[in-house]
């Protein structure tokens, strides 16, 4: 198992997780407009005790890894949003498998692998306004960057541009899942908190991974 390979996957988990519970109130916030407003909370309390049991992971290798802090994930998330975000890592760490060295090109397969297990889990795809939304144009980004030649920085700051900016763009969408599906024509005139969640940590990533 490379030990890089390990800890840049180490390095994007924790500041997930870290950026998860520094946000909890604004995700909540960004959630009470149109949805029940428990968003924050959950992810939080999801993302701690990630963070709680952190050196006792299994590490046995890359997908290992992300596998049970999915499974850890989606023990402690209440609601919807545990078994989407646990989803997301499962589907991540078995499209990783047991590789030895984590390419570009495979880091895209497993944010494809995680997108098609939050759709099937959720029932929804790109224009429900979801977190979809985002982590879509955000994987879409992504890919382009790295197939013209640039460094893992420079693509992550332009995916996190890209993706902030979708983001933004679930204001003018009328929900047609969760909640805020409820709501109806309400439901536009907002952001979609999962959507901007995954602007929020992308940004984060993009501004760590720099350093």
């Amino acid at each position: 198992m490379s030990s890089d390979a390990l800890k840049q996957t180490e390095l994007v988990v924790r500041t997930i997780a870290e950026t998860a519970v520094e946000n909890e109130k604004y995700f909540g916030d960004l959630d009470a407009v149109v949805g029940d407003g428990d968003f924050g909370y959950s992810l939080a309390r999801g993302f701690e005790k990630l963070l709680e049991g952190w050196d006792a992971l299994d590490r046995t290798d890359v997908g290992t890894f992300l596998k049970k802090s999915g499974m850890t994930i989606t023990s402690r998330i209440g609601g919807t949003s545990g078994p989407i975000w646990g989803t997301a890592f499962l589907r991540a760490g078995i499209a990783a498998g047991d590789s030895a060295e984590i390419s570009g090109e495979q880091a895209v397969a497993m944010l494809r692998a995680s997108i098609d297990g939050i759709k099937a889990r959720g029932q929804s795809d790109v224009g429900d306004k979801t977190l979809l939304d985002a982590l879509v144009p955000m994987a879409d980004t992504l890919e382009q960057q790295l197939k013209q030649g640039r460094s893992v920085a420079d693509a992550l700051t332009a995916t996190a541009a890209a993706t902030r900016e979708a983001a933004e763009a679930t204001k003018d969408m009328v929900a047609r899942r969760g909640r805020a599906a409820y709501t109806g024509e309400r439901s536009k005139g907002s952001v979609d908190a999962g959507a901007m969640a995954v602007a929020v940590i992308v940004e984060r990533i993009s501004q760590v991974w720099s350093r």
